[in-house]
């Protein structure tokens, strides 16, 4: 959208995670949490991304990408100084300024369309995001007139009397129009016990000064969690598992047992593909569609498999590509490899790709049979339908040619065979 540009709010210390890595870099779902945010701005078109930073910006500002603008919150003086930091970046835009926190990984893209869509139908000031919870402690307050209209928000710890029992409370997204959004901020005092500038406080300038703001309400609740601690983060993993789970098999993917089967965003599976009990799929992997998986199977990010493949239980599959028709069935590794087509692995077959300094590949061409127990030391190769016999080792550099049959430790080639 021409007239459409973001505010991500990332500057804060998550001091309650009790870690080292900034919270907005915590993964949900192999992601990032900023990331979720991000990618909605993305989705809905937004012109230009701002994300303001504070606490570990270095850090934060390398998995940003080129496309996103970091701004310097040099003092932590709260929400409304960061949106101020970004101040210069706006003075000739009149359009819409969509403003989220980093750290709600579970907002849905629909939600906050509706957000956008409501503020430039209506035309006012501000339109923001609320929900109605069963237990509002810790979030802000949704103060209403007797008209039914907002006036205010109010934050928890200043929440007095009646406005305690509240449940309708802010999410912390809003749409606002430019120029009215920047005038706001300039009038917004500090906050004497907090000694901060709340973000927040812009409705009520809104509401004292004429200017209407309107609201929508989120149809799920789970959306407004945001990640204070490692226990919001498992429970943001846990609901964004079952959503992924959910979305694969109404793609047409059976998952057997979804209590036990962990698939990151950003992996991709095929129809008719079966998940069994107690595995993992890492983000950006690629499964065709006619699979079988498991149980109790690894596949690491980065992996291609094509249709048709079974990779069984005890199995783990790194940074390689498997085609189509490959069995790979008990205990085994295979690990920054190409596999071919048609290809049987035994059980126990494992790819020695680390050498302790470097990783190395290893390429199986189509139609080979690797025996139970052999180690492939790479890099390695071996040719269409060779045969390499149970419990032999391939040693590093060695080409086993097509057709061939090599058996031992080092294997040795004992057969040639024409292939065809």
């Amino acid at each position: 959208m021409k007239d459409l540009r973001t505010i991500v709010l990332a500057a804060g210390k998550g001091t309650r995670m009790k870690s080292d890595i900034p919270k907005v870099l915590h993964t949900v779902c192999g992601k990032p949490i900023m990331r979720y945010v991000l990618d909605i701005a993305k989705a809905l078109g937004s012109l230009k991304t701002y994300v303001v930073l504070g606490h570990k910006s270095n850090v934060v500002k390398k998995v940003l990408g080129d496309s996103i603008i970091a701004v310097e919150q040099s003092k932590m003086l709260g929400t409304a100084d960061a949106v101020k930091c970004t101040e210069n970046y706006f003075r000739n835009y009149q359009g819409d300024v969509l403003i989220m926190c980093a750290d709600t990984p579970l907002l849905d893209k629909a939600t906050v369309k509706r957000v956008v869509q409501k503020r430039k139908k209506t035309k006012t000031a501000c339109t923001f995001l609320t929900a109605v919870v069963h237990n509002p402690k810790g979030y802000g307050r949704i103060i209403r007139g007797n008209g039914g209209g907002v006036v205010a928000i109010r934050e928890d710890k200043d929440a007095v009397g009646f406005e305690r029992d509240i449940a309708e409370i802010n999410v912390g997204v809003y749409c606002c129009q430019s120029k009215e959004l920047f005038k706001a901020l300039k009038e917004i005092k500090m906050n004497k016990k907090k000694k901060e500038f709340y973000l927040t406080d812009i409705i009520e300038f809104f509401f004292e000064n004429g200017l209407k703001v309107t609201t929508v309400e989120t149809e799920d609740p789970s959306e407004v969690l945001g990640i204070n601690t490692r226990e919001d983060l498992a429970m943001a993993e846990a609901i964004s598992r079952q959503k992924i789970l959910k979305d694969f098999m109404l793609q047409g993917v059976t998952i057997v047992d979804p209590n036990t089967t962990y698939i990151d965003a950003n992996a991709k599976i095929g129809y008719d593909t079966v998940i069994h009990p107690c595995t993992f799929i890492e983000a950006d992997v690629c499964i065709d569609s006619n699979c079988q998986i498991g149980p109790f199977a690894r596949i690491r990010s980065g992996v291609r498999i094509d249709n048709k493949v079974e990779i069984g239980n005890f199995t783990e599959v790194s940074r390689a590509k498997v085609g189509s028709g490959t069995f790979m069935k008990h205990f085994s590794y295979v690990g920054d490899s190409s596999v071919g087509a048609d290809v049987n692995i035994g059980a126990g077959m494992v790819t020695a790709n680390f050498d302790g300094q470097k990783k190395h590949p290893t390429k199986i061409a189509d139609g080979a049979f690797i025996g139970s127990g052999a180690i492939l030391v790479a890099p390695a190769k071996i040719g269409k339908k060779a045969v390499i016999g149970a419990g032999s080792v391939v040693p590093k550099g060695k080409i086993i040619p097509d057709g061939s049959v090599a058996v031992g430790i080092p294997a040795q080639i004992i057969s040639k065979k024409e292939h065809k």
